[in-house]
This record gives structure tokens, sequence and C-alpha cells, in this order.
């Protein structure tokens, strides 16, 4: 076994053009293209999809590998996944040959390997580059082909970069260089995303609400805010997609996954250093008056060398801990403390923010005022409400997004309705004030 550890990326035609003549001012080893086909199996109730395993097949020279990768770890375009290959002489399946303790419990490899069909597969012109960077071995590919699933197809237009050996900072160290050209955008959905994707009909995607975050039990604060910051950035990075790809509706949610990264910081404000985070907080405070223009243009947008900057100085702070050097023994103390103590006194703090704010009817324009403040704390009721019951939960956000709706539609009456509504709604929390 080892552990895949890369970062995948979509480009644009100029940035694969131009990417040879970049790549010259590195220490490299260079290999030609090679043309790879990779052959990917499910069954008819997508038994391997359902438990996060990918199955392949590659064939290269009529050499053929099988390789199989299990449940990891995916940090914006940051892939971290345990892969098992074995090398094969023809290009037919043999569960046999992984280890039995890969297998999900009660799986019988060989009455899964019976039950297997190719479901999709993805033929693509490979060139690598092997870079020596800092203290690490880093394998460039560069990616050029099309997933096919049946008559669907879809372009591939990649440039990944995976580690061989050294450590992940590098990874997104060289990253950062190679993208402070433009042209890049870490890639949301992998090949073999696309392929299932495909194989389903390539159905439409929808936008998706915040999800409520869902603390794993007994979960310490650091826990907590590094789950929090993964949240927002798969929220972030599935809604690129879709905005990317034509669904106009997603800028809205990409520009709400952003707050909701600005409001994770804001709420370990107090456990984190400001300067702990200085960086990442000027580029996401001058991304989102870009985000928030309704003539903003995802493909201008996405592929800009500020944006993957962004996205790429979090997804290094998450994989790396940045934090971590800023902070002192009293903030590590208690940081290891109760998550769910910790969501109490915040939900508390919170909705006596909103009571305060929104206590008498206001005028329109007072409402007006107050629509940020109201957007970041439903976001805040998002993160910090997950030990209590959905449906509690769900209405009393509701009862605040009601009341964001109508300042929104800027309907007077509707918002006086609904800030009385909300302002009296009881508490769910632990040592929540009813009234």
């Amino acid at each position: 076994m080892t552990v895949e550890i890369e970062l995948k990326f979509i480009a644009t035609p100029a940035a694969i053009a131009e990417l040879p003549a970049q790549l010259a001012g590195f220490s490299a080893e260079h290999t030609a293209p090679s043309k790879l086909t990779n052959i990917y199996f499910e069954t008819a109730d997508n038994y391997l999809r359902s438990h996060d395993i990918g199955l392949r097949i590659r064939g290269f020279d009529d050499q053929y590998e099988m390789t199989i990768k299990t449940g990891g770890k995916v940090v914006g375009g940051l892939h971290q996944r345990p892969e098992y290959n074995v090398e094969l002489k023809k290009p037919v399946l043999k569960l046999s040959a992984f280890p039995k303790d890969i297998w999900p419990e009660g799986c019988k490899p060989a009455a899964l390997q019976k039950e297997l069909a190719p479901l999709f597969r993805t033929d693509f012109t490979r060139e690598k580059w092997v870079i020596t960077y800092g203290e690490s071995e880093i394998e460039l590919g560069l990616d050029q082909g099309e997933v096919v699933a049946g008559e669907l197809t879809e372009a591939l237009a990649e440039i990944e970069l995976e580690l061989k050996k050294g450590n992940t900072a590098d990874l997104l160290k060289l990253a950062g260089e190679i993208g402070a050209h433009g042209g890049l955008r870490q890639g949301g959905f992998s090949k073999a995303a696309r392929g299932y994707h495909l194989a389903k009909g390539n159905p439409a995607r929808e936008v998706k609400p915040l999800p409520v975050f869902k603390a794993k039990p007994k979960a310490t604060l650091e826990q907590a805010m590094s789950a929090m910051f993964e949240l927002a950035l798969d929220h972030w990075q599935y809604h690129e997609e879709l905005w990317v790809r034509g669904d106009k509706t997603a800028r809205l949610t990409v520009l709400q996954a952003v707050e909701t990264v600005r409001q994770v910081l804001v709420l370990f404000g107090g456990l984190v250093p400001r300067k702990a985070s200085s960086e990442l907080r000027t580029l996401l405070t001058d991304l989102v008056p870009v985000l928030e223009q309704k003539s903003a243009d995802a493909q201008d947008i996405c592929y800009s060398a500020t944006y993957l900057k962004c996205k790429l100085v979090l997804t290094s702070w998450l994989a790396t801990s940045g934090w971590t050097p800023f902070i002192d023994d009293k903030s590590a103390k208690k940081l290891e403390g109760s998550f769910k103590r910790f969501a109490d006194i915040m939900l508390g703090r919170t909705a006596a923010d909103l009571k305060e704010a929104f206590a008498q009817p206001l005028t329109e324009e007072g409402y007006r005022d107050q629509l940020a403040r109201l957007k970041r704390q439903i976001i805040t009721f998002h993160l910090l409400a997950g030990a209590y019951p959905d449906k509690d939960v769900a209405a009393y956000i509701a009862g605040w997004m009601e009341l964001q709706q109508a300042i929104v539609q800027q309907q007077h009456a509707w918002e006086d309705s609904a800030r009385s509504h909300a302002v009296m709604m009881d508490a769910f929390w632990l040592n929540g004030q009813t009234r």
C-alpha cells in the first residue's frame, strides 16, 4: 500500500501551451507523452462506489496494472487516498491479488469479481516531469484526452502534481509557483467522479444548500475548526464546478462558501491569532467583492492566478495546520477543549447578537444595514448547531432565513412580520434562554 498525495488542476489551452517553457526553469527530468487507457469497473448496484472504492485496470505499452483506491481524504484539490497496485499480464481482473484486509466487512472478493463489469474508461496522453523541489521529489503529469461512458464523452485537460517523496508543504509551494501565471483551477471532480457521472447519463448537477456541520463525537475545538474549513472548501469546490460549467446561480453559493471560511476564522478568532491567517484573510476579503458582481464571469475568475492563490493558501493552511506555529500553550490547551461546550456558548451569543440587532422594527434602510450581519450569523448557526435534532435546527435557521429573504426582496411588511417571529423563537441548544 502507498498513500497517494496529489493536487489536481484543470488547465486552459493557454496554460498547457506555456507549461514546457515554465518547467524549464526547474530541475526536472522529462518523459515524452505516452498513451494511457484506464478501464473502471463497478457492479450493477454500485457496490464499490457506495464504499468509496475505485477499481481500474490501466494499460500502457502492452503492460497492465490493476489499481484500487479506498476511502481517503480530499481537501480542496489535495487528494490523499490509500492506493494498492498489482501488475497484470493481461487486462483481466484478479481481485485475489489484493490484500484481504482492504475489503469492507462481509465482502467476498471472488463473488464480487463475478459481478463487476466495465463502467467507463479514460483515454488520454500523459507527459511527465519529475521535479526536484525543496526537500521533495514531485511528479507533474499533463493529461489530455477524454472520459468515455457509452456514447457520452467529456474532455480531459489536467495537470496533476504527485508527491513521490518529501513533504506536502513543498507540493503546495510548487503548485503556487506553477499557478502564478493563471489558467489553472483546482479540480473539484476527479476523472473517476466524472466517469461515474457520465455513466449515470450525465444528469444535471444541482445547487446544494449549506449543510449543517456535524462534529464527530467528543470532538475538540481544533478538530472541529479543521473540519469546518473542509466543509466550507468542499461546498466551494462543488459549486465552482457548477458555475464554470454554466450554472450562473452557483455564483452566489460560491460566495456563501467563501463567507463560510471567513466566518470560521471569526468564530475561532479568540483562539487563533489574526497573524496566523493574515494572508488568507486578505485574499478572502479581496475575493468577496469580485464574486458579488452579478456580471462576474466564471471562466475569467476561476482560472485567474489570484483566485487560485486564495484556494491554495487555504488548502495549505489546512493540510499543514498552518495555525500551529502561532499558538501559545494557553491557546493550545483551549483548542483541546470540548467543541460541544464551545458551540453551546457561541450559539447563545449569536442569537443574542441577532435579537439585539432586530429587537425593534427597523426602517427599510435599517434592515438593509443589518443584512450582512444576518447572513454571517445564519452561517454561524449552520456551523454550531449540528449536535441537536435536525428538525429543531432547520426550523430555527428557517426563521432567520425568512427574514433574510424578506430583506433581500425589500418586502417591508413581510420584514416586520419575519423579524417578530425570528426574535421570539425558542432556543434549541443547551442552556438556551427561552422567551
